[in-house]
Formats: structure tokens, sequence, C-alpha cells
């Protein structure tokens, strides 16, 4: 253990030796540690290394849940745990905490728990001087006789300084010095008292008035001090001074006596007469506190109670009682008190640290609650004994000075105990004893030590057969004398093979009820009785369980009728028994045997005759089944006998079986069969012909309707779209040419065009409509950029934009006759100019082409009113396509992908030379051909024409 001090300035061979004194008693107790620190720091100023000074871990103070325990009184320091330190809580006033007592010093005890430790730390507030030294009046005021002699003392009282050692009062000074100078006494108990002495003799006809300033300073630093004024008023000759009859006074007083207890009484005498002879007295030379406790009586000096006393706080007073006279002379004598204890503090029981639940299987010895028991009392009345009452499984033990622990003695069971009240009683040995007590409860923990239990070990259950699946059979219960989840039981089957089975097809149980299920319907027949086992286990850690037999017994139930084993029923042939007809009266024809699988009287059979055609002839054993004759076989009984027989068990209700017995009388083989040929056999009809028909039936609807409604609805469609057409003011004539590859056979032509003629169905009123593309990468016609819907626009705008855009033909144009479209037997030199070519029996590519300006001259014919303008075409790559003069489509081609025009019309041919001629484009090297013919129409073509007539 490492004791850390703070030590100032040597204060003396009496603080050396309370040093000393303190070194000596911490060496001799283990497991406390002492401090130093000056009062008032800050908070959160450091005080010390507790976890280095024990020897502790800073782990083990987190881990032990380390904290400070003071004795009901104020926490000057906290402790922190992750570092292991002691730190100032709250600010320290030493003089508010110890008053003049030195040393100033302060206990508390940290503890730590599993395992419970205890230390006991002394932390000891040094003092520092703060406090100035103060009179308890601003101002003195004196009577002095003129006669007094020099040397003559006068009583003043002490300046108080609440600091304690050499920054307590060190000297006294007066100013000015002519006629009094200042002594300090030192009394055996420490005290002192200022004494004013007169070093000349007053003289009051010179000066009647003295004013003095009497200075009080300490010996700290910096240095503090008081100041008092002394005002002396010089009288006539008073030459005798009071004189205590006394010294010294001596009395004592129990603490807690009440309030006007007189003490002791003080007096002195004084040799004058009249009023210079008369003496008062008063307290002097005390501090506050004091002054507060006592009182005396000014004319008689009675000394009486006038506070509280508390033999706790201090044992001892000194009072200094001053005896004056009217003129100014003063004795002073002492009077010590001494305070005797009563036993007026109730034991005090502080739980230090306590757990209200143990668990039941803590071994003898565990430690349950640490207590602090404490009597403010001194000597036989502080003396305190702990007990706790005897009907527990616990006791008490005494651990350091004012500790106890309470552990477990024996074994603790839940089950026959779940908890314990403690009555915690403590007293003292006064007179009379005083004593306190304390209840705690314990709650015993539960462990799982308790297996769960069946109600019984064997079950016996009886279930009828035939029962219906998901019957409830019987219950089977279990408890478990723990509690919560260790209490908690579950109920399982045990899996085993009966009869091939597994006990789960058969039955199963709830395991939270115990409720036994049948998992299936029982058959006699197949099992009578079945044994299973059931476990039990709860849900404690580890889980305990125990087993019980249960027994099921299938009770048979009449679930079955007789079968006929004899005579066999065939529906092949025709068995038949002959009876001679010689046969005597009991003559055993044949005997029915059947059997029933039930068991007991439920198998028990009786045989009947329910039909016969001659029941006069058989009859049936009731018992056995025997058919015998009951008369004599005559000529007249017929061949052919049928007799049905009915077998009944005996079951409730009772179940039967028939059978038929054909009985041939005759007594030779032919004869029966010649009487048995004739027998037909009933017909047997098959049930189910008439849902097959009537299944066949529905399909053969259902597909009649089906293909019907389809049929419609195709009829109806193309209706519509007809009707669609007809309406429809914008009809696609879709194109798709050939690739051309230029004179030059650079490249071929890298895309296919499409071109769609829309056009109105009157185009007399000389409006173009257009149409959206069928594809988002149709461009229209009016502007390279514009998207399709935009192409709603005036139509002289358009015109305008198509007329500036028209492009010139490409002078890169030319065709030889292979190239040319047409048949591929077409002849032509080589040098043919753009347009004059034949055209002869075009393919039907061609006949696409004618068709589409066919279209083109019927828009030119609608748009000639209007002059230049444009025709709604639209192209995939194409960008323009201007229709300002269109010819007629047998004289003119139109090259896809191109601007340029092949015509056989001289005119045209030149119009278009003179154009090419003005936008500066070489001329076509070709020399010009005589017109071709114009080319055969079609038989499309002709078509298209006479519908166009007719329009």
């Amino acid at each position: 253990m490492m004791v850390s001090m703070w030590i100032m300035a040597d204060r003396g061979r009496r603080q050396a030796l309370v040093l000393i004194l303190c070194l000596i008693e911490l060496s001799a107790v283990a497991g406390q540690a002492r401090y130093s620190i000056p009062e008032e720091q800050a908070e959160g100023s450091f005080v010390g290394n507790i976890a280095r000074d024990l020897g502790l871990d800073v782990t083990r103070l987190i881990s032990g849940k380390a904290r400070i325990i003071t004795k009901g009184g104020r926490q000057y320091v906290d402790l922190n745990k992750d570092k292991g330190i002691l730190v100032i809580k709250e600010r320290i006033d030493r003089e508010e905490l110890c008053g003049k007592t030195t040393p100033c010093s302060f206990s508390f005890e940290v503890i730590l728990e599993n395992p419970i430790q205890l230390y006991r730390v002394t932390v000891e507030v040094t003092d520092i001087n703060d406090n100035s030294p103060s009179f308890p009046k601003d101002e003195i005021i004196l009577k002095i006789a003129e006669s007094v002699a020099s040397g003559t003392r006068f009583s003043l009282e002490s300046a108080d300084d609440a600091d304690v050692g050499f920054n307590d009062i060190q000297r006294y000074g007066l100013k000015p010095s002519d006629h009094f100078k200042v002594e300090v006494q030192n009394q055996s108990d420490g005290g002192r008292f200022v004494e004013m002495v007169l070093q000349n003799p007053l003289d009051r006809e010179k000066e009647e008035t003295h004013s003095l300033v009497l200075i009080a300073s300490d010996g700290g630093e910096p240095r503090r001090s008081g100041t008092v004024r002394i005002h002396i008023t010089v009288l006539d000759a008073n030459d005798n001074a009071p004189v205590c009859s006394q010294p010294v006074y001596k009395a004592e007083v129990k603490e807690n006596s009440p309030e006007g207890t007189v003490i002791t009484t003080v007096s002195a005498n004084d040799a004058d007469k009249g009023a210079n002879g008369e003496v008062t007295y008063s307290i002097a030379h005390v501090v506050k506190e004091t002054k507060q406790l006592f009182e005396v009586n000014v004319q008689t000096g009675e000394i009486k109670v006038t506070g509280k006393l508390d033999f706790e706080k201090s044992k001892t007073y000194q009072l200094n009682v001053q005896a004056s006279d009217h003129g100014g002379y003063s004795d002073t004598c002492k009077v010590v008190i001494q305070i005797t204890d009563e036993n007026d503090n109730v034991p005090t029981i502080q739980l230090m640290s306590f757990s209200n639940s143990i668990s039941e299987d803590s071994p003898p010895g565990t430690t349950i609650a640490v207590l602090n028991v404490d009597d403010e009392d001194s000597d036989g009345n502080g003396a305190v004994k702990c007990s706790i009452n005897s009907d527990v499984p616990f006791k008490i033990e005494s651990s350091l000075t004012g500790y106890y622990t309470i552990v477990t003695e024996d074994f603790l069971d839940r089950e026959s105990n779940p908890e314990y009240n403690l009555t915690i009683t403590v007293s003292d040995q006064g007179s009379p004893p005083l004593s306190s007590s304390k209840n705690i409860n314990v709650q015993v923990s539960d462990v799982n030590d308790s297996p769960p239990k069946f109600d019984h070990s064997e079950y016996t259950k009886t279930v009828a057969e035939n029962n219906s699946p998901g019957l409830s059979v019987f219950t089977v219960s279990a408890n478990d004398a723990d509690w919560g989840q260790n209490a908690r039981v579950s109920y399982f089957l045990q899996e085993r093979d009966i009869n091939g089975l597994a006990v789960s097809s058969l039955v199963s149980v709830n395991s939270d009820t115990g409720v036994i299920h049948a998992v299936k319907s029982f058959d006699y027949e197949q099992i009578k009785w079945f044994e299973f086992n059931v476990t039990v286990r709860d849900a404690g850690s580890p889980p305990l369980s125990s087993v019980a037999i249960v027994k099921i017994i299938v009770q048979d139930q009449n679930d079955n009728a007789p079968q006929v084993l004899y005579p066999v029923q065939t529906g092949g042939s025709l068995v038949a028994e002959m009876v001679p007809r010689s046969a005597e009266v009991g003559y055993l024809v044949t005997k029915v045997v059947a059997v029933d699988v039930d068991s007991g009287q439920n198998a028990w059979l009786s045989y009947k005759l329910q039909k016969a055609t001659d029941r006069a002839l058989f009859e049936v054993g009731l018992q056995n089944g025997e058919i015998r004759t009951i008369r004599q076989v005559t000529d007249k009984d017929a061949v052919k006998q049928r007799l049905t027989v009915i077998v009944e068990d005996n079951g409730q209700p009772s179940r039967s079986a028939t059978v038929i017995v054909n009985v041939a009388v005759a007594d030779s083989f032919p004869e029966v069969l010649s009487e048995f040929t004739e027998l037909t056999h009933d017909k047997e009809y098959n049930d189910n012909l008439t849902f097959y028909l009537v299944f066949a039936l529905a399909v053969v609807s259902f597909l009649f309707i089906t293909c019907l409604v389809v049929i419609i609805s195709v009829k109806i469609y193309r209706w519509r779209q007809s009707r669609i057409l007809y309406h429809s003011n914008l009809p696609v004539i879709p194109y798709y040419p050939p690739r051309y590859s230029d004179t030059l056979g650079s490249a071929t032509l890298p895309h296919v065009y499409n071109y769609e003629v829309c056009r109105t169905t009157d185009s007399r009123k000389s409006d173009v409509k257009y149409m959206q593309p069928m594809s988002q990468s149709l461009v229209s016609v009016d502007g390279a950029g514009d998207d399709v819907p935009q192409v709603d626009k005036q139509l002289s705008v358009n015109c305008s934009q198509m007329s500036t855009l028209q492009k010139p033909p490409n002078n890169d144009w030319r065709f030889t006759q292979g190239q040319r479209p047409g048949p591929s037997g077409a002849t032509g030199g080589p040098e043919v100019a753009m347009g004059t070519g034949p055209w002869p029996q075009p393919p039907t590519e061609a006949e696409q082409l004618q068709a589409l300006m066919a279209a083109a001259n019927e828009v030119s014919e609608a748009t000639a009113t209007l002059g230049p303008g444009t025709m709604g075409l639209s192209t995939r790559y194409s960008p323009q396509f201007t229709l300002q003069h269109v010819p007629d489509y047998r004289q003119n081609v139109y090259i896809p992908g191109s601007t340029a025009t092949l015509t056989s019309n001289p005119q045209q041919q030149q119009a278009t030379a003179q154009q090419a001629t003005q936008q500066a484009l070489p001329p076509p090297q070709a020399s010009a051909q005589p017109e071709p013919p114009k080319a055969a129409q079609t038989p499309a073509s002709k078509k298209k024409s006479t519908k166009k007539e007719k329009k």
C-alpha cells in the first residue's frame, strides 16, 4: 500500500508528531489508504491513484462495480473507475468540515463486488490562508481610572481566524503606543487572550480620551489582518480590581441537557465600595459556537445551557468568564465544562451490497448481502451487536469493524421454500439499550433439478374400432416441480414399430397439452392392441424427462358382414347340388359355410332359409348351415329347386349375407343338363354407359359451338377491315424496287427505298393529306429534320419549301441497256440518253412502278390549279420528291433514291436538259434516241384505269 500525502511547510513539532502517529496507525491496518489535499480544490482535481495504492487493476474496479460509500454525510470525493483515481467531487471547506479541529480529515469506504472487497480511505484536508482575522466588535470602549498604575493589564476581546496553524493569528499590534502596549497570553489548552498593558500613567486633566487601533495579523501567505478601534475614557480613581474566587472552575453536564440547565456559578470580589465595588460577569475570548451553547448571568455569574449539547461533536468546552467593576478593573477566570455521553443514538443499518435473488444450487457460504452498522455513541453506548432470525438457512458474519456479511448456511431448495424473509436486528449496550431492525426478502431462483412426473406410470385406454381420424383418445398429464421455463413441459412420442407400422402413423400427441389423437381409423381385425411410450420433457437447460407407457386396446365393432365360403358364387357358370329322388327325410343336400372376421358375439352366425322354390322340401340348420330334406322327395317335385339362404351375425346391429343354392332333383346328370340349359342369366348393365354417352354429347356440342363462334368472328373481322379500307382517305401503295448500280461501278445502293403515295379520294378539291409513316424511321419530305407528326402544315408553306429544296439530277446517273428497268431482252446502245430507253413488256416490279406513277398523276391533276406543289410522299432515305410537273406515267420513269427522271417525251427531255444546264451540271453524253413506243398496259394497270374512270 502506498500512501500519498501532500505536506506544506513545517508547522512545528505538533504537526510532525501528528504525522508520525498517522503513519504508524496506517501501517498497522490492512486495506486502507490515506491522502492529503488542500482545501478549496476545484471539482475534478486529482486526489490520489487508488488503484495503484491499493494494488488493484483498473479492470478489477470496473468488473467489481467499485463505488464509494459514505456514512450519511456529503460525498466530497468521487471515483473514476476508468482511470482508477480519486478526484474532487465537491469543493471542500476545511473550516466548515472541521472548524478548529486539527488535523482535519474525513473517511469513506470503497467497496468492490464479485468477490466483495472493502477498503477504507482517509483524506486529510490541509488548511490554506483563505480567512482574515476578525474581531467580534468593530469598536471597543474602555473606561480607565487615572489612578491606575503603570503595568496594569486590560483584557481585550481577541480576534478570531477560522484558519488553523500557521494561517491562524500569529501576532497583535497596537497603534499608537504612547501609553499602552499589547501582550498575548497563551493558555494551556492552546487558546490565547489579548491584554493591553499600561506603560505610562494616565492624566485625565491632560487627555481625557484615547483612541487606539488593535491589529491582528496571521502568518499565511499572503498575510491577512483584521483591526478594531479602541476608545478609552479616563475616569477618576478606582484603585481596586475584582478578583475571582478561583482561577479555574470545572463542571460536568450531560449531553442533551435541556436549555436553562445551570452548570456552575463563578464569583469575584471587589474591595471597593459603592459603585466601584459592583462586579458584572461576561464570557470573553471564546468562539461563536461556544457562545451559542452557554451564557452567564451578568449579576450572579451563573452559567447555563442555551443550546443543544452533543457529546459526539465535542466532549469539552472552556469558557473565559470576565469579572469587571464599573471602574474599569476586571479579572478573568476559566471554566472547563466536561460533556458526559448519553445513549441517545439508535444504531443504524445500511446495506452496502444486496442480491435479492440467489440460485438454489448456490453452495453454503455464498454471500448475499454486505451491511454496515454504526452507532454514534461512545464506549458501551456505541458497542453494537448484529443478528438475524434463526429460522432461515443463513448466518451473519463480521468482516471489518462495523461491517457484516450475510451468507448461506446450508443448501437451498426452491421447491420447498421459494423465498425467505430475513430480519436484521442491531442493538447497542447502553442503558437502556437501543436497537433497530431491517427486513430484506431473498428470492430463491430456480434451477432445473426436478424432472417432470406423469400422474401415472402406465395408462390403458379402450378405443372402439372404426374411429374417425383425429379422435381425441385421452390425455396424459405430467407436472414439474420447477418454476418458469424449467416447469414448461412438452410431450413426445417415442418412435417404434407396431406390426410393421410406425407408432406415429397410428397416434399422435399434442406437445403442449398431452392430448393423444388417433391418426387413422383403427381396425380390430388388423391390430387388437398396441403399446407405446410417451416422453415428457421440460424446457430447462439441460432438459429433464420421464417416460410413461400407454396401452391402447382396440374394441371390436360389428363392421364386417358374414362371408360365404361355400357354395362359391360364380357369375359365369351355374353350380347345382343333386338330390336323388330316392332321398330320404333328413338327406344332407349341402352345407353353407360362412365366416365372420369379427370376434365375440359379432362373429356368431345363424342360418335361415329366406326363399325357396318349395319350402316344404328343404330346411337349413340354424347353427351349422346344413341343408337337409324335411320330407320324402317325390316325382312331382320340380327338378330345379332354388334356395336363398341368409347368414346373419349376432352383432348390434346385425349384418347378413345371402347365398343362392341351386338344387337339382334328379337321378342322372343328363337329366340335369337338359333342364338347366334353358336357364338364362340376368344381364348386367354397366352403370357408366349413360355417363359416357352424356359426356360424348357435351364434347361434341362444345366443339360445334366453338367452331361456329370462330367462323362468325373471322367474318366480322374481315367485314370490319373491308369497311376501314373503303372509308379510308389515304390508300397506301407500297413499292420495293430492286437494287441498281451506277455506271462507274463504284458501289451499289446500300438501301432499299420505300415509297408511299397518299392522296385524297376526291382529288378535285385541290388539297393534299399526309399520312403518318408506318415506322419512326420515315422522314417527311417537307423538311429534313422534322418529325412525322409535324407535317400538318399549310400547303403554301410546304410547296415553297419543296420547291426550294429541289435537287438537280445526278450527273453520274448512267444506265446501260442491261441496267435499265425492263425485260432482260431489251436492247439499246451503251450510250443511250437518259430517259430514251425502250419500255417493252415490264416485269412485275415495273407494274408496281407504273401503279405508283398512276397515283402520282392523279395527285398532279388535283394540284394543277395550285401551281407548284408538293406530293404527299414519305421516303425512307431520300429527303425530297417534287411533283412540280408530273408527266404521264407511261412516258416517265422515276428512279428510286434519285431525283433523276427517265422520260421518252422530247419536250420533257429538253426541259430537263435546260434545267441541268442552269444548275451547272455536265450534260449527258448519250445522243438523242427516237421516241420508244409506249409501254403496254398490264392487266393490273388496266383495272386501275377502269376504276379511275368510274370514279
